[in-house]
């Protein structure tokens, strides 16, 4: 197998804790807080780095990408960008300007989001997103716009000020419902899904690969999941338990609720793994859904021992991903074991363009 990217999470979503849903002020999503996770991950040997968007969250992720990425020696970053807060001239300036300040290494998470205050429909707000994606690529290849699209009809030249490599960056993305796959087949590089039993994560890598196919295409796939290592698996199952000793139910369900992605087809899945895992939250082997209790989005933890960890994440490489987004409770204290007890076990780099 290639070797496969590993990246971590910094929290610029106030999703940090020490106990699952409750708030603690030295984790609360600053430019302090955020900057300690990711210098972390950098120090740790990992290969990229998501910056999370949200709105009604934490700090702005361009900005934050602006300000950390001298910062950075090694690592890439991963900017999540949200479609229906952006023009795509102005975003592809931005992103340019901002792989030269990291030195080459920028890479992008499409969002396909509404306007804050805005609901479109999911049909045309996927279209608006692949037009978005085909408007990035072009400028950012230093091609050329001549754009007339439902959304937008541009005809420009690109930005003066491009990627140091000449090319558009890799494009993350990611989407269960029909409309988000077709867009994905459409415009990314890197389909993303969050965690899932085996049996589905195999589903949906063939059904990508067929749209994509139809496109002309082929996709990359990457996995977004949270881990607990430890020595020994009954102190990982221990520790997973421990995350969730103070969790009230109303308080998880607002925090799910307060998400704009509350009621998507990803997030809908990852409700449905969790009603459907054994009593003690685990899905399969390994699998924990009980993160899902106290957020919205990516709802499940590889729990484990070194070994169990490291084989959870080679059995999906043999599946086909080739990217790990991984994260923990608290952030940066995760990525330090992750770093020392599994990182140096597999085969890993950033992906190449």
């Amino acid at each position: 197998m290639k070797p496969c990217e590993i990246s971590w999470f910094s929290a610029l979503c106030d999703d940090d804790y020490e106990f699952l849903g409750v708030p603690d002020p030295r984790l609360k999503s600053s430019w302090e807080h955020c900057r300690d996770i990711v210098m972390q991950a950098e120090t740790g040997g990992f290969d990229n780095i998501l910056l999370p968007s949200g709105y009604q969250l934490g700090i702005d992720t361009t900005a934050f990408a602006a300000a950390i990425a001298p910062m950075l020696r090694r690592m890439a970053l991963l900017m999540a960008v949200r479609i229906g807060e952006t023009w795509p001239p102005q975003l592809a300036r931005q992103i340019a300007t901002i792989d030269r300040l990291l030195g080459g290494r920028l890479t992008v998470n499409i969002i396909s989001s509404d306007m804050p205050g805005e609901m479109l429909a999911s049909t045309a707000r996927y279209a608006r997103t692949a037009e978005a994606m085909t408007i990035l690529k072009t400028l950012l290849n230093g091609e050329p716009l001549d754009h007339d699209g439902a959304f937008w009809k541009l005809k420009l030249d690109p930005p003066r000020v491009g990627m140091m490599s000449g090319k558009a960056p890799l494009l993350y993305f990611g989407g269960l419902s029909p409309d988000a796959r077709e867009a994905a087949a459409r415009g990314c590089d890197v389909f993303l899904m969050w965690p899932d039993v085996k049996e589905n994560v195999a589903a949906i890598i063939a059904d990508m690969r067929a749209r994509a196919a139809k496109h002309g295409r082929t996709l990359r796939f990457g996995y977004r999941a949270h881990v607990v290592v430890r020595d020994t698996e009954t102190e990982a199952r221990a520790y997973a338990d421990r995350l969730l000793s103070k969790l009230d139910a109303q308080a998880g369900a607002a925090i799910r609720a307060k998400s704009l992605d509350s009621a998507s087809a990803g997030v809908a899945a990852q409700a449905a793994l969790r009603e459907n895992a054994a009593g003690d939250g685990y899905a399969e082997d390994n699998l924990w859904t009980g993160v899902g209790r106290a957020r919205s989005g990516c709802g499940a933890a590889i729990v484990g021992d070194p070994d169990q960890v490291l084989a959870k994440l080679q059995g999906y490489r043999a599946m086909g991903i080739e990217a790990f987004i991984l994260s923990g409770y608290p952030h940066a204290a995760e990525a330090d074991l992750f770093a020392r007890h599994v990182l140096p076990r597999i085969d890993h780099a950033a992906l190449a363009r």
